[in-house]
């Protein structure tokens, strides 16, 4: 396997090559069986085009970039007496994108929020979720209670990386607190990454999820996406970026407040937990709850509370929520 880059000047070209929700782009992957990263540049709107896979299948992906710019710049000096047909891949089949394609990108975006790398559309499936999506684009900051499976981190990443892809943000950050389940882990071996990998795995399958392992890591290794442990936030100022902090019923009050005031310019920060999976000693001192009870005179800052009937896990799960909200009722 071997990286090389291609790089786009200008929105112009961005636009030409990626496609719609970069649907070029998942057409060269499946073509040509390679991985194509963007890494967007907003100041001056140009990207850089990372692309990995066996030499011949990359330069293959290079030749059709450069393929596909040429016939756009000729297009351009061309008069315009109709509509230009879609932009050709040049494969050996030089054919043209496929009719699924096409309709693809015709369809509203309403529909979805963000299709996955694997081709799947992302949509709510219930009116909280949607509800839910809507709150985290209109506001900065936005926190989301409620029972495992009903979204509150897999939506907020994909609102994340849809918020990336329209150059909003320039960065993913992802925190948890690192705080174990009711067992004691003991002493893990290896470098940090090693240390802290059990307790952020969950948010890595989100990750993989919605863009496959490969480039999650290249977003990783870019600094595209971050993912670490809540006490590595203090003395940071994130300018530009997305912010979730996941698990948040095992923050205190003093981290739940030093996370908050991370935030920099042009940021957006979402906040999820389960006030019903408290695994700190005094669940009376939970960051989360304490923090909803502080901030909820902040009109700018809104509560979200998903429920029981928002999970979309294995149908099995809402009854056995069901089940411990009966008992513990008792």
């Amino acid at each position: 396997m071997i990286i090389k880059k291609f790089y786009l000047k200008n929105n112009e070209e961005v636009l030409k090559i990626l496609g719609a929700q970069d649907i070029y782009l998942k057409e060269l992957e499946k073509e040509y069986k390679v991985s194509i990263f963007v890494k967007h540049n907003v100041e001056n709107e140009s990207a850089t085009l990372i692309i990995k896979g066996k030499l011949r299948n990359v330069d293959k992906t290079i030749n059709t970039f450069e393929y596909m710019l040429k016939k756009y710049y000729e297009t351009l000096l061309k008069p315009k007496t109709q509509s230009p047909d879609p932009v050709r891949v040049n494969s050996d089949k030089s054919r043209e994108i496929s009719n699924e394609a096409k309709s693809e990108i015709k369809k509203p975006a309403e529909n979805f929020i963000y299709i996955t790398e694997f081709g799947n559309s992302i949509k709510p499936k219930t009116n909280n979720q949607q509800k839910y999506i809507r709150t985290m684009l209109g506001n900065d900051i936005v926190i989301a209670i409620g029972p495992a499976g009903t979204g509150k981190t897999f939506l907020a990443a994909t609102v994340a990386l849809k918020l990336l892809k329209e150059k909003k943000i320039r960065k993913i950050v992802v925190t948890r607190p690192i705080v174990e389940s009711g067992e004691r882990l003991g002493f893990l071996p290896g470098d940090i990454d090693d240390k802290v990998n059990p307790y952020l795995k969950p948010v890595y399958d989100t990750f993989y999820n919605l863009l496959g392992p490969e480039k999650f890591q290249i977003y990783k290794e870019e600094e595209i996406i971050e993912t670490l442990p809540l006490a590595y936030m203090r003395g940071r100022t994130l300018e530009n970026s997305f912010i979730i902090l996941d698990e948040a019923q095992n923050t205190t009050t003093s981290q739940m407040k030093m996370f908050l005031t991370r935030m920099g310019s042009s940021s957006k920060i979402v906040i999820t937990g389960d006030i019903t999976q408290i695994d700190i000693k005094e669940k009376e001192t939970s960051g989360l709850i304490t923090s909803m009870k502080i901030l909820k005179e902040i009109k700018d800052i809104k509560i979200i509370k998903l429920d029981v009937s928002d999970i979309v896990r294995h149908p099995l799960v809402v009854k056995i929520v069901k089940a411990y909200e009966k008992w513990e009722t008792k």
